[in-house]
């Protein structure tokens, strides 16, 4: 199967229901990094951008297991709504990533510069990292014990800037989430639970990945039990929590000329509470120039967002039964101002998106449609409301109110 294949809802649903049986197997059999990952769900990027539901599988996975078998996959599932909702708390977090991303590379020497740059390509001389490096170029995807450790080796082996690691993961993980992968690298630095760093130990490899190691072991001996020492981490700047935005979970009355916008943070809007919409055009925003210019998405990341939207906008059609369109627009801010124009469109519906690209872009989309006397009204699934008003402290308390709902 190609691995754009995955993506559309279709196949995510094939893939999803053929690992379902797998599911009590999942706790034992998910820390070894084995050719084809068939030990894992490989669901990451069907999950990241909604063209599968967490509630389906939260769903489906207990009519057909109980709670104490599935409870370690059903965790999973849900560490990445946990990181969503920390970050609507944190959203600073997020944007001081994205400028520190944008400063550093005219503030290091050249000599880091240099040396970040032979890291990501895989020419850092360990080898067994350099293995996880040209995977995630060729492959877009790492097992998350891969991203753990190539994360540490940058962050407290190479001692380079974490958020630079973190934009080559984003750069290239076709299932790259804003928050999971920020926050992710922030607890892998020390900085997300103060105190405690993720060290990479060689012994792990071995036992977990011994065929990263297998006909070359160069280097290694910098990844040494004891050898990795935790690199000093400073914060870049507030983490002071803040209120974070409320959205309606219900759509109201709308207008007679409504069209729907979908984004990559949500694309099954034909499930929940935009199903019953009556849209007259719905669009998505297609652009090579934000994927290539803006974020230097690698290649096959730029075309996993264009496979996605093209599902979700082919699902769109079929459901609402209108035209949907793929905007290809160096700026989708004014490819959607432009679309509600010739529509003639007095109220634009779309899910929420959550805190990343798509959300940077709501300030200036709202004062667009304003000035048009567009109407902007997004809105929030229940039961992602629910989990992020959980994420104010550490997964496992999150855990404990979550749980709850699935009992």
């Amino acid at each position: 199967m190609h691995p754009l294949d995955r993506l559309t809802r279709q196949m995510a649903l094939v893939s999803w229901r053929a690992f379902l049986p797998l599911v009590p197997s999942y706790a034992s059999a998910r820390n070894r990094v084995q050719a084809g990952h068939d030990n894992v769900s490989r669901l990451g990027a069907s999950i990241r951008f909604r063209t599968l539901l967490e509630d389906e599988i939260i769903a489906e996975t207990l009519a057909e297991h109980s709670f104490q078998i599935a409870e370690k996959w059903l965790q999973e599932i849900c560490w990445r709504r946990y990181w969503k909702g920390w970050l609507e708390i944190n959203p600073q977090v997020w944007t001081q990533w994205r400028q520190r991303v944008r400063s550093l590379p005219q503030q290091l020497p050249a000599e880091t510069l240099a040396r970040a740059r032979a890291v990501m390509c895989g020419e850092s001389g360990v080898a067994c990292m350099d293995v996880i490096a040209r995977e995630l170029i060729e492959t877009g995807y790492l097992h998350n014990h891969a991203r753990m450790w190539w994360a540490s080796f940058w962050v407290h082996v190479e001692k380079l800037p974490w958020e630079l690691g973190a934009d080559f993961f984003f750069r290239h993980l076709i299932d790259a989430d804003p928050a999971s992968n920020t926050l992710s690298w922030r607890w892998v630095a020390g900085l997300q639970t103060r105190g405690k760093s993720y060290l990479v130990k060689l012994s792990n490899i071995e036992k977990y990945a011994p065929n990263y190691l297998t006909g070359n072991t160069a280097g290694s001996e910098r990844l040494a039990d004891g050898a990795v020492v935790a690199s000093i981490v400073e914060e870049a700047g507030d983490v002071a929590k803040k209120v974070p935005m409320q959205y309606p979970t219900a759509l109201g009355p709308t207008s007679n000329r409504t069209g729907l916008w979908i984004h990559p943070d949500d694309l099954t809007p034909e499930i929940g509470p935009l199903a019953l919409l009556a849209p007259v055009s719905v669009a998505a925003c297609l652009s090579g120039y934000v994927y290539s210019q803006t974020y230097q998405l690698s290649s096959q990341r730029a075309a996993s967002l264009h496979a996605v939207l093209g599902d979700g906008l082919e699902r769109a059609a079929a459901h609402y039964a209108c035209p949907a369109l793929a905007l290809e627009t160096d700026d989708p801010v004014a490819g959607l101002c432009s679309w509600v124009r010739e529509n003639e469109l007095a109220e634009v519906v779309a899910f929420a998106p959550m805190i990343g690209p798509i959300h940077d872009m709501l300030p200036r989309l709202s004062a667009s449609f304003a000035a048009m006397g567009t109407r902007l009204t997004l809105i929030r699934r229940v039961s992602d409301a629910t989990a992020f008003s959980f994420a104010t402290a550490g997964f496992f308390p999150f855990w404990v109110k979550m749980s709850r709902h699935f009992k």
